[in-house]
């Protein structure tokens, strides 16, 4: 999307569009390194070309009037109001909670009018909330600086506290800071990263399932106090374990606990791992090594996570029987949403013709399927 598509529509809502500013924040596919992040892990994700952009001028009175595009539907707050602002379980949560924490860090909102567009399709695993969260964000700042790291906390912050979603802090990272052509290996408790390169010779592809399973919500609820257990369990032998992010499968063996915690400390202990085989995988241009551990990934959510979901399992067992497709996992939360996929480039279009094909049949449903190039994070545009 440009400013020549958005400024007409912004016009069209408002009126003037003068001295508007447009923001963009890009949604985001986790190459590998799922369900870690809450356990102050390793991630990698990729920032992607899909985004939320915010068109935003500053308005005379005292309100702040938000229209979504993909909703057509107009929210507006008290400016004075915005402290005092509590959940509404509405998509301008998102927003609200931003504009909240903004006044909590101390900056002074100022009236505006601001039309949200997104490219990045909710429900879908490629963290549509993070985008509108940070394209929000820099709306309300109207370009006023701000520490970036700061920025994607805050933003972290509206979706725990206003929204209730005890997510990581991998989806906000990467929508500031993605960079072009490369991959981000996130060190979820230092909160610092390394730019990944991918290697030539294999296209990244995302297949949206289109189903999203109610249980969603109440699971991931369910796997962070899981995880937080099976930490406690483990501490309790191993004084330097904190997070699961310091435990080794060796460690996991000697502890009791039951089973199913078990399993969900198994996954996170080796999907840390998985994180850093897949790296020297990508270093190595070991495209094969790199499917392995795609496919290793998707049966640990599949049988030790249980985040899977019957589509996605379909998906990826689809995938890794075509001709150029290195490996396939789920990527996002889980229990639907989307597969991300490793494909040889001159393989593309049988991939996604056969992996559609043989969905449709399946389950009645036509997937969408992305493209996924590795894109630059948040910022205004010209």
């Amino acid at each position: 999307m440009t400013a020549g598509e958005l400024v007409p529509r912004f016009t069209a809502r408002f009126g003037s569009a003068e001295h508007g500013q447009i923001f963009r924040a890009p949604g985001r596919v986790n190459l590998i390194g799922e369900h870690t992040d809450y356990t102050l892990g390793f991630v990698l994700p990729i920032a992607l070309e899909m985004a939320c952009y915010i068109a935003a001028a500053e308005a005379s009175g005292s309100r702040i009037t938000i229209y979504s595009a993909d909703q057509d539907e107009e929210i507006s707050w008290e400016v004075a109001d915005i402290p005092n602002l509590v959940p509404a379980s509405h998509w301008s949560d998102y927003f609200a909670g931003v504009a909240q924490q903004l006044v909590r860090a101390g900056v002074e909102l100022t009236p505006g009018r601001f039309f949200i567009s997104s490219e990045v399709p909710v429900g879908s695993g490629l963290s549509s909330s993070a985008a509108l969260e940070v394209a929000s964000a820099l709306a309300l700042l109207h370009g006023r600086s701000f520490d970036p790291l700061k920025l994607a906390q805050l933003c972290q912050r509206a979706e725990i506290d206003f929204v209730g979603n005890p997510c990581g802090i991998m989806d906000q990272y990467v929508s500031v800071f993605g960079e072009a052509h490369k991959a981000l290996e996130l060190d979820c408790r230092s909160l610092t990263h390394q730019a990944v390169d991918i290697p030539e010779g294999v296209a990244i592809y995302a297949v949206n399932s289109m189903v999203k399973h109610e249980l969603s919500g109440s699971a991931y609820r369910d796997r962070v106090d899981e995880c937080a257990t099976a930490a406690d369990a483990m501490s309790r032998v191993y004084p330097e374990i904190r997070t699961l992010r310091d435990a080794t499968p060796a460690q996991l063996g000697q502890v009791k606990m039951p089973s199913l915690i078990a399993r969900r400390a198994r996954h996170v202990i080796s999907e840390n791992l998985r994180v850093e085989l897949w790296m020297q995988a990508a270093a190595r241009g070991d495209l094969a090594r790199m499917g392995d551990l795609f496919v290793e990934s998707h049966r640990s959510l599949q049988h030790d996570y249980e985040v899977s979901a019957p589509e996605l399992d379909f998906l990826v067992d689809a995938a890794i029987g075509i001709e150029g497709v290195y490996g396939a996992r789920m990527t996002g939360g889980g229990f639907g949403g989307c597969t991300v996929n490793l494909v040889r480039p001159d393989a593309a279009g049988q991939f996604q013709s056969e992996v559609a094909a043989a969905y449709k049949e399946r389950f009645g449903i036509d997937p969408v399927i992305y493209h996924c190039i590795p894109s630059q994070g948040a910022g205004e545009l010209d």
